[in-house]
């Protein structure tokens, strides 16, 4: 012990302190100025307010500064004095950083995403970047990057071979050649007044497209410290707090910890710097830390801890180069975390579990080698507004009972899922921009469940979405477009099966220091919680759009119950819908299926499905290619370049009530030993006149019956078939499509027998108008 005091004043100048420990006890007081502490540390027990400014401390076995207990309220003389001398001195902004350090190169990247962006362009690397995998050739980047690191490994292919690629224009539209157009128009029913119309004809607009990305990506710019304390009373207050011990410019280095603050203890820091310590700052027990502009690199473990029930304002930092996670929030700590650069850790950004909270908000989070935000343990941190890019695992992973409300953030250039939610992972997932990453956008594997809604999940390496069925995720009203693999895809094994797409890892394995779950539940959260959230029984795919993937819209081979409602499913590389797996009903309804470059829906052998009220217009391929079982009823299946419906192998469906036209092939055919009802469709000739084909052998198992077979002159005519009722889908609130009641049909009845046999020897009539 070299001093000690418990009451008046007491000051040190440009003194060195070795081996030794300052003691200061309320209601005591002390200011200490250019000292240096080697192996040597200041103990604060509940002093109102002190001041350490530029100062030392190096080689210490313990922390260099403890802050202990409730700043008291017996001031003595001095408080007024350092409350003064406080106010007046503020700690200077950061400088700016070298042209090349990495803080400046992210402040480029952030800058790059409001250049003007047409969709995610695709470059040719010679070689990546340390930041990038080594496997593949290609990536996609937000827009054309002018970043010198850039610049040396990725070169633009050409704008026109490879926009086009992603123009939905030439994917809508060149789906045949020119001599075919004029004929086509001939035969065309007019399909696009339906009540996904508006969601279709902004797809279908890449210029549109384009403007909303920019927009959404400009809105999504990182606020700075002064806009969030100007719209955080919270937060400013805490930033302009003046209690318990304040320091300022100090630097920590080469010892065991910086600061720990205990037992309701208060301190600020500003400005200094601290690295290769063990830890930089530790909080616990109703404690309260501000740090406002400091720089935490090279610690063994996290920079920041916080833990039971600490809480206070983390702005403005630099941290980096961390062993651990760079901010640690456990055991119900609460902080607002504002505006840091949290980057090149060797483990995650952020940690928050054993039900942490926080406000994790305009952070840039990037070159992390695991998840940039970690959520297990019940943590349930409300994360928005970041920038969470580059980083070699998830950008966002939610495991182990994890929550969180995770919204409006930016999720880029990820090598893994830009969000991870697994076993036990349940967080709300909104209006975030995912985009770019080298894996898939979303990830909800074994055991995840989770709200995601209104996404824009974009030009992702993998999939749009990845989830197992069985964990019952609902995907909402999002954004899927331009990912190199499938729109969406729903799985039901585990994620080290072989079912994935060759070259791509289904699972991950994150390392997390474990402390268990600590703390204790929050029954009210919990309450406010469950109550927010709608009943999950079944997996949701629901009012979201899908389009100008490289592989299917939405790809299914699940043993679960999965409902696919209302979705635009539209110019996908692949089918619209393939269900490959589904051993209990997969319900697919009312949604808008069209121009994709193979068939709008393929239904699998000893797969059970039920589509009604969908729209399945202008595919290249089959309208609907079935070989399981099911419910095929009051569909509009128009204007496909093949079958409008075809039934293969041993197919068991009830086909009813649907209109059906195939540009140059039948409406319905039907192969091999399918069998059925085919009863009461609508079915409107199209270039070949081919209406029904029936080769098969069983024909006493397969019923049609009743069937209308339609023909028009004139194309007024073609154009008011689809009004009674309007084009489908029809969702609640959807504004039909009226259409003047065309007059002079001409109208005839013929009935004939249909050859091939019937089924319990009745009759088999077609009636053509």
């Amino acid at each position: 012990l070299t001093l000690q005091t418990t009451s008046g004043y007491v000051q040190f100048d440009n003194c060195n302190f070795e081996s030794g420990q300052l003691q200061i006890h309320a209601p005591g007081t002390c200011q200490v100025k250019f000292c240096t502490f080697s192996q040597s540390s200041i103990h604060l027990r509940s002093v109102a307010l002190c001041i350490l400014e530029h100062c030392e401390f190096t080689g210490s076995e313990n922390a260099s500064v403890t802050v202990e207990g409730c700043p008291s309220s017996d001031r003595n003389w001095a408080c007024k004095h350092l409350a003064v001398l406080a106010k007046s001195c503020t700690a200077p902004m950061w400088e700016p950083d070298p042209a090349g350090s990495p803080v400046a190169k992210w402040d480029g990247w952030r800058e790059s995403l409001l250049r003007p962006v047409k969709t995610c362009e695709i470059v040719v690397g010679e070689e990546r970047s340390s930041f990038l995998s080594a496997a593949g050739a290609q990536a996609l980047v937000v827009s054309a990057q002018e970043d010198p690191e850039f610049g040396e490994n990725l070169r633009a292919a050409k704008e026109e071979e490879e926009y086009s690629a992603l123009d939905s224009n030439s994917s809508d539209s060149d789906l045949h050649s020119n001599d075919e157009d004029d004929a086509q128009a001939a035969y065309k029913v007019p399909c696009q007044a339906h009540s996904l119309s508006h969601t279709l004809a902004d797809v279908m607009d890449s210029k549109l497209q384009s403007n909303r990305l920019h927009t959404l990506q400009r809105d999504l710019k990182l606020k700075s410290l002064q806009q969030e304390l100007q719209q955080d009373k919270e937060a400013q207050s805490l930033a302009n707090s003046l209690q318990g011990c304040i320091i300022r410019q100090c630097l920590f280095r080469d010892g065991k910890g910086g600061i720990f603050i205990y037992s309701r203890g208060q301190a600020k820091v500003e400005g200094s710097i601290f690295r290769d310590l063990t830890y930089a700052v530790r909080c616990i027990q109703n404690s309260k830390v501000i740090m406002l502009r400091n720089d935490i690199h090279h610690c063994k473990a996290s920079g920041i801890f916080l833990r039971l029930l600490a809480g206070g304002l983390i702005a403005d930092n630099n941290i980096h180069s961390n062993c651990e996670a760079g901010v640690d929030i456990r055991k119900g700590a609460n902080p607002l975390v504002l505006c840091n650069k949290i980057h090149s850790g060797l483990r995650s950004g952020i940690v928050v579990a054993g039900n942490g909270k926080g406000i994790i908000r305009s952070n840039q989070i990037c070159g992390n080698k695991e998840a940039g935000i970690y959520i297990l343990y019940n943590g349930n941190p409300a994360v928005s507004g970041n920038h969470i890019f580059q980083g070699l695992a998830a950008g966002i992973a939610v495991n182990e009972n994890g929550r969180g409300q995770i919204t409006g953030n930016i999720i880029c250039e990820n090598q893994w899922g830009g969000a991870d939610i697994r076993h036990g992972g349940d967080p709300v997932l909104r209006n975030n921009l995912i985009s770019c990453g080298y894996s898939d956008g979303v990830v909800v594997g074994e055991r995840g469940k989770g709200l995601i809604e209104g996404n824009v999940i974009y030009g992702n390496k993998g999939c749009g979405v990845w989830m197992m069925s069985s964990s019952l995720p609902h995907l909402i009203n999002n954004q899927i477009s331009h990912n190199s693999i499938y729109g969406v895809a729903v799985f039901c094994h585990k994620d080290n099966a072989g079912d994935y797409p060759p070259g791509r890892g289904g699972s991950e394995s994150f390392q997390e220091e474990r402390e268990g779950t600590g703390g204790e539940n929050d029954a009210d959260s919990e309450e406010e919680y469950l109550a927010a959230r709608r009943p999950i029984s079944v997996a949701l795919v629901e009012l979201n759009s899908i389009n100008h993937n490289g592989a299917a819209g939405l790809h299914v081979k699940s043993s679960e119950v999965l409902n696919i409602i209302a979705n635009v499913i539209h110019a996908n590389g692949d089918g619209g819908v393939a269900v490959l797996q589904s051993s209990q009903l997969t319900r697919i309804a009312n949604n808008s299926i069209s121009c994709n470059s193979r068939g709008g829906v393929l239904v699998e052998a000893d797969c059970q499905v039920e589509l009604r009220g969908n729209g399945i217009y202008e595919n290249s391929s089959h309208g609907i290619v079935s070989k399981g079982e099911g419910v095929i009823e009051e569909n509009d299946i128009i204007g496909n370049h093949r079958c409008g419906l075809q039934l293969l192998q041993a197919a068991d469906m009830k086909v009813t009530k649907n209109r059906i036209q195939s540009f140059q092939d039948y409406g319905i055919a039907l192969f091999d030993e399918a069998k059925g009802l085919v009863q009461e469709n609508l079915i409107f000739h199209g270039r070949s006149k081919k209406s029904i084909l029936r080769p098969i052998l069983n024909a006493e198992d397969c019923v049609i019956q009743n069937n209308m077979l339609l023909t028009f002159k004139k194309r007024f005519e073609m154009e008011c078939m689809l009004i009674n009722p309007p084009a489908r889908p029809h969702l609640e609130g959807g504004a039909p499509v009226s259409c003047t009641a065309a007059a002079g049909q001409r109208v005839s009845s013929i009935t004939t027998r249909v050859d091939g046999g019937c089924h319990n020897h009745g009759s088999i009539f077609c009636t053509i108008l």
